[in-house]
């Protein structure tokens, strides 16, 4: 059976954080993605986090970017002191967290330089932090125009230079869509790769239960394959999250499996 984690940073906005960890853990979710936990006290998430029993499957690095730059600098050359000490900043959360997967964000950046310099950053993260399962996340230009980490193809050649055991892929379905338009192949391609899994349709980045892409099909594809990581619900709801949670309750009936809407 799949395991699924609310992104409290895209569901459940009507409220403060620790109070988004509480509303997953009622609506049904195993545990929750906190990208951004940065503003909240890490004692009071976690106080909240051991109150549900819920774990924290991920978060992001570096810190956002409050000048007004793009989220990341993983990529950018000439900035690796600063992609070091916003790093420790991040793994300071990870670990009081207990955080799953850490998301390193690439940027803005070009070229032979910026895949070198994204190459030396994650090797150093990942030597420096060789428990913590690190994550790269390709994201389609339509949405961040500029960001390096835009293709799967690069995302799987930027992993096999690294080649280190805690760096892996965070497939995303929106991003696969838009960035492919073919999930299903883009996962045969390079599911092998992936450590961790995010899903919202296409093209609006809604609930995982319309739009252009078959999640009966994809939902199959992760079972029968084996994936045994988790499946973060990562995608902006239509209206009130618990009123478009009908997708989850589906997938958390009796049999475990995904059915398709008549």
């Amino acid at each position: 059976m799949l395991k699924f984690a609310a992104n409290v940073m895209t569901l459940f906005t009507d409220r403060p954080v620790p109070d988004r960890i509480a509303a997953a853990a009622e609506a049904g979710f195993d545990a929750v993605e906190i990208p951004f936990p940065y503003d909240a006290p890490a004692v009071d998430l976690r106080n909240t986090l051991g109150f549900t029993g819920l774990p924290v499957t991920l978060i992001a690095a570096p810190p956002p970017n409050y000048t007004g730059g793009m989220a990341g600098f993983a990529a950018v050359p000439n900035g690796q002191m600063r992609f070091q000490h916003d790093f420790r900043r991040a793994l300071r959360y990870a670990n009081a967290l207990k955080a799953q997967h850490v998301h390193v964000m690439s940027g803005s950046a070009f070229g032979e330089a910026a895949r070198a310099t994204m190459i030396e950053n994650l090797t150093w993260a990942c030597d420096f932090a060789p428990r913590q399962s690190l994550t790269i996340e390709p994201m389609n230009d339509a949405d961040l125009p500029g960001y390096f980490m835009n293709d799967f193809s690069l995302a799987a050649d930027v992993i096999k230079a690294v080649g280190r055991k805690n760096l892996g892929l965070q497939f995303d379905t929106y991003h696969a869509h838009m960035i492919t338009g073919d999930v299903a192949g883009t996962w045969d391609r390079y599911g092998h790769l992936a450590s961790h899994v995010q899903i919202a349709s296409a093209p609006d980045q809604a609930e995982p239960d319309g739009g252009e892409i078959d999640f009966y099909g994809f939902f199959s594809q992760l079972a029968k394959g084996g994936y045994a990581g988790w499946v973060g619900a990562d995608y902006r709801p239509s209206g009130k999250t618990i009123d478009g949670l009908g997708w989850l309750a589906r997938l958390k009936g009796d049999d475990g499996a995904f059915k398709k809407q008549a």
